[in-house]
Protein backbone atom coordinates (compact mmCIF):
# COMPACT_ATOMS: atom_id res chain seq x y z
CA UNK A 1 0.00 0.00 0.00
CA UNK A 2 3.07 2.62 0.33
CA UNK A 3 4.00 1.70 -3.36
CA UNK A 4 0.99 2.38 -4.36
CA UNK A 5 0.57 5.53 -2.41
CA UNK A 6 4.37 6.57 -3.41
CA UNK A 7 2.60 6.26 -7.32
CA UNK A 8 -0.70 8.04 -6.49
CA UNK A 9 1.42 11.13 -5.06
CA UNK A 10 3.64 10.77 -9.03
CA UNK A 11 0.10 11.34 -10.47
CA UNK A 12 -0.59 14.33 -7.64
CA UNK A 13 3.05 15.80 -8.58
CA UNK A 14 2.93 15.63 -12.34
CA UNK A 15 -0.89 17.21 -12.37
CA UNK A 16 0.36 20.05 -9.76
CA UNK A 17 3.76 20.43 -12.02
CA UNK A 18 0.78 20.55 -15.24
CA UNK A 19 2.53 17.57 -16.75
CA UNK A 20 -0.62 15.98 -17.19
CA UNK A 21 -3.94 17.51 -17.10
CA UNK A 22 -7.66 16.64 -16.75
CA UNK A 23 -8.44 15.60 -20.29
CA UNK A 24 -5.09 13.64 -20.55
CA UNK A 25 -6.35 11.50 -17.39
CA UNK A 26 -9.72 11.16 -19.04
CA UNK A 27 -7.79 9.35 -22.18
CA UNK A 28 -5.00 7.34 -19.94
CA UNK A 29 -8.45 5.96 -18.34
CA UNK A 30 -9.80 4.92 -21.26
CA UNK A 31 -7.14 3.05 -22.04
CA UNK A 32 -6.30 1.19 -18.76
CA UNK A 33 -9.81 0.20 -18.59
CA UNK A 34 -10.76 -0.83 -22.65
CA UNK A 35 -7.03 -1.51 -22.85
CA UNK A 36 -4.29 -2.13 -20.13
CA UNK A 37 -7.14 -3.81 -17.28
CA UNK A 38 -8.37 -6.21 -19.60
CA UNK A 39 -4.89 -7.14 -21.13
CA UNK A 40 -3.52 -8.02 -17.59
CA UNK A 41 -6.40 -10.49 -17.07
CA UNK A 42 -6.05 -12.44 -19.98
CA UNK A 43 -2.09 -12.73 -19.38
CA UNK A 44 -2.79 -13.87 -16.07
CA UNK A 45 -4.55 -16.25 -17.62
CA UNK A 46 -2.26 -17.40 -20.55
CA UNK A 47 0.61 -17.08 -18.42
CA UNK A 48 -0.51 -19.41 -15.23
CA UNK A 49 0.82 -23.15 -15.70
CA UNK A 50 -1.14 -24.86 -12.95
CA UNK A 51 -4.88 -24.15 -13.49
CA UNK A 52 -7.60 -23.46 -10.97
CA UNK A 53 -10.57 -26.21 -11.50
CA UNK A 54 -14.32 -25.82 -12.16
CA UNK A 55 -14.99 -26.54 -8.98
CA UNK A 56 -12.71 -23.34 -7.60
CA UNK A 57 -13.82 -21.56 -10.09
CA UNK A 58 -17.44 -21.90 -9.10
CA UNK A 59 -16.85 -21.68 -5.83
CA UNK A 60 -15.58 -18.08 -6.48
CA UNK A 61 -18.51 -17.35 -8.62
CA UNK A 62 -20.77 -18.53 -5.66
CA UNK A 63 -18.70 -15.98 -3.18
CA UNK A 64 -18.99 -12.98 -5.20
CA UNK A 65 -22.50 -13.51 -6.15
CA UNK A 66 -23.41 -13.72 -2.10
CA UNK A 67 -21.14 -10.55 -1.68
CA UNK A 68 -23.05 -8.35 -4.00
CA UNK A 69 -26.67 -10.44 -2.48
CA UNK A 70 -25.37 -8.96 0.93
CA UNK A 71 -24.16 -5.84 0.16
CA UNK A 72 -27.26 -4.48 -1.75
CA UNK A 73 -29.71 -4.95 1.60
CA UNK A 74 -26.90 -3.83 3.40
CA UNK A 75 -27.02 -0.74 1.62
CA UNK A 76 -30.54 0.33 2.42
CA UNK A 77 -29.43 -0.14 6.08
CA UNK A 78 -26.37 2.42 6.49
CA UNK A 79 -28.00 5.57 5.37
CA UNK A 80 -30.86 4.34 7.96
CA UNK A 81 -28.75 4.22 10.78
CA UNK A 82 -26.36 7.54 9.61
CA UNK A 83 -29.99 9.50 9.44
CA UNK A 84 -29.34 10.54 5.81
CA UNK A 85 -32.27 12.24 4.68
CA UNK A 86 -34.29 10.04 2.18
CA UNK A 87 -33.26 12.25 -1.20
CA UNK A 88 -29.64 11.37 -0.23
CA UNK A 89 -30.15 7.88 0.46
CA UNK A 90 -28.88 6.70 -3.06
CA UNK A 91 -25.44 8.19 -2.75
CA UNK A 92 -24.61 6.08 -0.22
CA UNK A 93 -26.10 2.62 -1.44
CA UNK A 94 -23.55 3.00 -4.56
CA UNK A 95 -20.74 3.73 -2.53
CA UNK A 96 -21.81 0.65 -1.01
CA UNK A 97 -22.41 -1.60 -3.39
CA UNK A 98 -19.82 -0.61 -6.10
CA UNK A 99 -16.32 -0.89 -4.79
CA UNK A 100 -13.36 -0.15 -7.54
CA UNK A 101 -12.85 -4.00 -8.34
CA UNK A 102 -11.08 -2.67 -11.96
CA UNK A 103 -9.41 -0.21 -11.95
CA UNK A 104 -7.89 -0.57 -8.55
CA UNK A 105 -8.82 -4.03 -7.87
CA UNK A 106 -6.83 -5.70 -10.76
CA UNK A 107 -3.73 -4.27 -10.17
CA UNK A 108 -3.87 -4.34 -6.35
CA UNK A 109 -4.60 -7.71 -6.48
CA UNK A 110 -2.12 -8.69 -9.33
CA UNK A 111 0.86 -6.79 -7.08
CA UNK A 112 -0.36 -8.20 -3.86
CA UNK A 113 -1.77 -11.82 -4.86
CA UNK A 114 -0.05 -12.11 -7.69
CA UNK A 115 -1.73 -13.32 -11.29
CA UNK A 116 -2.96 -16.39 -10.03
CA UNK A 117 -5.97 -14.45 -8.35
CA UNK A 118 -7.09 -12.46 -11.74
CA UNK A 119 -8.92 -15.02 -13.09
CA UNK A 120 -11.25 -14.70 -9.78
CA UNK A 121 -10.81 -10.81 -9.80
CA UNK A 122 -12.17 -11.22 -13.75
CA UNK A 123 -15.54 -13.31 -12.46
CA UNK A 124 -15.98 -10.59 -9.74
CA UNK A 125 -15.79 -8.09 -12.28
CA UNK A 126 -18.19 -10.09 -14.63
CA UNK A 127 -20.37 -10.19 -11.35
CA UNK A 128 -20.15 -6.09 -11.10
CA UNK A 129 -21.33 -5.21 -14.67
CA UNK A 130 -24.00 -7.17 -14.41
CA UNK A 131 -24.76 -6.15 -10.98
CA UNK A 132 -24.12 -2.17 -11.91
CA UNK A 133 -25.92 -1.92 -15.76
CA UNK A 134 -29.44 -3.83 -14.16
CA UNK A 135 -29.97 -2.86 -10.27
CA UNK A 136 -27.56 0.26 -10.62
CA UNK A 137 -28.80 1.90 -13.50
CA UNK A 138 -32.47 1.45 -12.42
CA UNK A 139 -32.09 2.75 -9.12
CA UNK A 140 -29.81 5.92 -10.65
CA UNK A 141 -32.74 6.17 -13.09
CA UNK A 142 -35.56 5.97 -10.65
CA UNK A 143 -33.87 8.75 -8.49
CA UNK A 144 -33.44 10.73 -11.36
CA UNK A 145 -37.24 10.70 -11.63
CA UNK A 146 -37.46 11.70 -8.29
CA UNK A 147 -35.18 14.66 -8.72
CA UNK A 148 -36.14 15.78 -11.92
CA UNK A 149 -39.63 15.07 -12.28
CA UNK A 150 -40.17 16.56 -15.39
CA UNK A 151 -37.62 15.38 -17.38
CA UNK A 152 -38.70 13.87 -20.56
CA UNK A 153 -35.35 12.73 -22.74
CA UNK A 154 -35.71 9.20 -21.58
CA UNK A 155 -31.88 8.85 -21.51
CA UNK A 156 -31.32 5.42 -19.69
CA UNK A 157 -28.79 2.90 -19.58
CA UNK A 158 -29.99 -0.53 -21.82
CA UNK A 159 -29.42 -4.16 -20.54
CA UNK A 160 -27.40 -4.38 -24.24
CA UNK A 161 -24.61 -2.07 -22.05
CA UNK A 162 -23.44 -5.06 -19.93
CA UNK A 163 -22.17 -6.15 -23.03
CA UNK A 164 -18.42 -4.31 -23.10
CA UNK A 165 -15.16 -4.36 -23.27
CA UNK A 166 -14.57 -5.56 -18.91
CA UNK A 167 -17.90 -8.05 -19.42
CA UNK A 168 -16.69 -9.39 -22.65
CA UNK A 169 -13.13 -9.84 -21.86
CA UNK A 170 -13.59 -11.73 -18.18
CA UNK A 171 -15.71 -13.80 -20.48
CA UNK A 172 -12.88 -14.35 -22.63
CA UNK A 173 -10.16 -14.72 -19.85
CA UNK A 174 -12.15 -17.59 -18.38
CA UNK A 175 -12.79 -19.37 -21.73
CA UNK A 176 -8.37 -18.81 -22.56
CA UNK A 177 -7.99 -20.11 -18.82
CA UNK A 178 -10.14 -22.81 -18.87
CA UNK A 179 -9.25 -24.10 -22.74
CA UNK A 180 -5.70 -23.66 -21.94
CA UNK A 181 -4.93 -22.22 -24.75
CA UNK A 182 -1.31 -21.11 -25.86
CA UNK A 183 0.08 -17.77 -28.22
CA UNK A 184 3.49 -17.58 -29.65
CA UNK A 185 6.10 -15.98 -27.51
CA UNK A 186 5.95 -13.33 -29.36
CA UNK A 187 2.25 -12.35 -28.96
CA UNK A 188 2.71 -13.18 -25.02
CA UNK A 189 5.91 -10.69 -24.96
CA UNK A 190 3.55 -7.69 -25.87
CA UNK A 191 0.02 -8.84 -24.35
CA UNK A 192 2.67 -8.77 -21.05
CA UNK A 193 4.59 -5.26 -21.82
CA UNK A 194 0.30 -3.97 -22.50
CA UNK A 195 -0.76 -4.78 -18.94
CA UNK A 196 2.41 -4.55 -17.04
CA UNK A 197 1.60 -0.45 -17.53
CA UNK A 198 -1.56 -0.81 -15.76
CA UNK A 199 -0.69 -0.49 -12.19
CA UNK A 200 1.49 2.75 -12.59
CA UNK A 201 -1.45 4.19 -15.12
CA UNK A 202 -4.13 3.35 -12.49
CA UNK A 203 -2.33 5.13 -9.58
CA UNK A 204 -1.20 8.52 -12.02
CA UNK A 205 -4.77 9.07 -12.91
CA UNK A 206 -6.07 8.81 -9.18
CA UNK A 207 -3.46 10.90 -8.27
CA UNK A 208 -4.76 13.58 -10.70
CA UNK A 209 -8.34 13.14 -8.45
CA UNK A 210 -6.65 13.43 -5.76
CA UNK A 211 -4.28 16.41 -6.32
CA UNK A 212 -8.07 18.23 -7.69
CA UNK A 213 -10.02 17.11 -4.51
CA UNK A 214 -11.09 19.89 -1.98
CA UNK A 215 -10.36 19.25 1.36
CA UNK A 216 -13.86 21.36 3.01
CA UNK A 217 -15.85 18.94 0.64
CA UNK A 218 -14.11 15.44 1.44
CA UNK A 219 -13.04 15.53 4.85
CA UNK A 220 -15.63 17.37 6.98
CA UNK A 221 -18.65 14.71 5.88
CA UNK A 222 -18.83 13.14 9.30
CA UNK A 223 -20.62 10.64 7.97
CA UNK A 224 -18.39 9.36 5.73
CA UNK A 225 -15.84 8.46 8.19
CA UNK A 226 -18.28 6.33 10.19
CA UNK A 227 -19.29 4.81 6.41
CA UNK A 228 -15.78 4.68 5.77
CA UNK A 229 -15.27 1.98 9.38
CA UNK A 230 -18.65 0.29 8.34
CA UNK A 231 -17.98 -0.60 4.47
CA UNK A 232 -14.32 -0.60 4.24
CA UNK A 233 -13.41 -2.17 7.24
CA UNK A 234 -16.50 -4.28 9.34
CA UNK A 235 -18.00 -5.41 6.36
CA UNK A 236 -15.02 -7.33 4.48
CA UNK A 237 -14.01 -9.07 7.94
CA UNK A 238 -17.70 -10.06 8.57
CA UNK A 239 -16.90 -11.71 4.96
CA UNK A 240 -13.97 -13.27 6.20
CA UNK A 241 -15.50 -14.57 9.27
CA UNK A 242 -18.67 -15.81 7.30
CA UNK A 243 -16.44 -17.77 4.52
CA UNK A 244 -13.32 -18.86 5.92
CA UNK A 245 -15.31 -22.34 7.56
CA UNK A 246 -16.46 -22.84 4.30
CA UNK A 247 -13.86 -21.99 1.81
CA UNK A 248 -10.80 -23.97 1.57
CA UNK A 249 -8.76 -22.31 -1.09
CA UNK A 250 -6.79 -19.24 0.43
CA UNK A 251 -6.64 -17.63 -2.35
CA UNK A 252 -10.41 -17.51 -2.92
CA UNK A 253 -11.02 -16.26 0.23
CA UNK A 254 -8.00 -13.93 -0.24
CA UNK A 255 -9.18 -12.26 -3.32
CA UNK A 256 -13.07 -12.07 -2.26
CA UNK A 257 -12.20 -10.14 1.00
CA UNK A 258 -9.59 -7.31 -1.37
CA UNK A 259 -12.36 -7.03 -3.65
CA UNK A 260 -14.98 -6.44 -0.75
CA UNK A 261 -12.40 -4.02 0.74
CA UNK A 262 -11.94 -2.19 -2.53
CA UNK A 263 -12.60 1.82 -2.16
CA UNK A 264 -15.52 3.21 -3.92
CA UNK A 265 -15.78 2.66 -7.71
CA UNK A 266 -16.19 5.74 -10.37
CA UNK A 267 -19.14 4.11 -12.27
CA UNK A 268 -21.79 5.32 -9.87
CA UNK A 269 -20.31 8.67 -10.39
CA UNK A 270 -20.60 8.27 -14.16
CA UNK A 271 -23.93 7.29 -13.96
CA UNK A 272 -24.78 10.31 -11.93
CA UNK A 273 -23.36 12.70 -14.15
CA UNK A 274 -24.99 11.27 -16.86
CA UNK A 275 -28.15 11.39 -15.60
CA UNK A 276 -28.09 14.57 -13.91
CA UNK A 277 -28.22 13.13 -10.37
CA UNK A 278 -26.84 15.00 -7.42
CA UNK A 279 -23.33 13.52 -7.43
CA UNK A 280 -21.42 15.68 -4.86
CA UNK A 281 -21.62 12.84 -1.89
CA UNK A 282 -20.50 10.04 -4.20
CA UNK A 283 -17.59 11.84 -5.41
CA UNK A 284 -16.36 13.43 -2.14
CA UNK A 285 -17.02 9.23 -0.99
CA UNK A 286 -14.81 8.33 -3.50
CA UNK A 287 -11.85 10.58 -2.98
CA UNK A 288 -12.15 9.84 0.47
CA UNK A 289 -12.65 5.80 0.86
CA UNK A 290 -9.59 6.00 -2.02
CA UNK A 291 -7.01 7.46 0.13
CA UNK A 292 -8.26 5.87 3.29
CA UNK A 293 -7.42 2.57 1.52
CA UNK A 294 -4.37 3.06 2.16
CA UNK A 295 -4.70 1.85 5.71
CA UNK A 296 -8.10 -0.12 5.63
CA UNK A 297 -7.39 -2.80 3.07
CA UNK A 298 -3.39 -3.73 5.40
CA UNK A 299 -6.18 -3.51 8.45
CA UNK A 300 -8.76 -6.19 6.89
CA UNK A 301 -5.76 -8.17 5.30
CA UNK A 302 -4.76 -8.46 8.92
CA UNK A 303 -7.76 -10.84 9.52
CA UNK A 304 -6.94 -13.48 7.05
Amino acid sequence: MIIIFLLIFVGVYLFKKKHLSNETAKQLSWIIVNVTNPITLLCAALSQEQKTGIKDLGTAFLCFALMYAVLIPVSYLIPVLLRVEKGRRYSYRMLSIFGNVGFIGIPFASAVLGPESLIFVSICGLMFNLVIYTYGAASMKKTALLQHPDRTDGDSFSLRDIINTGTVMSVVTIAVYLADLKVPDMIGSTLSYIGSCTTFLSMIVLGVSVAQMIPKEVFTRWRLYVFLLVRQILIPVIFILILRPFIKNGLILSTVTVMAAMPAGNMPLMMAKQYGVKEDIISAGIILTTVAAIVTIPAVMFFL
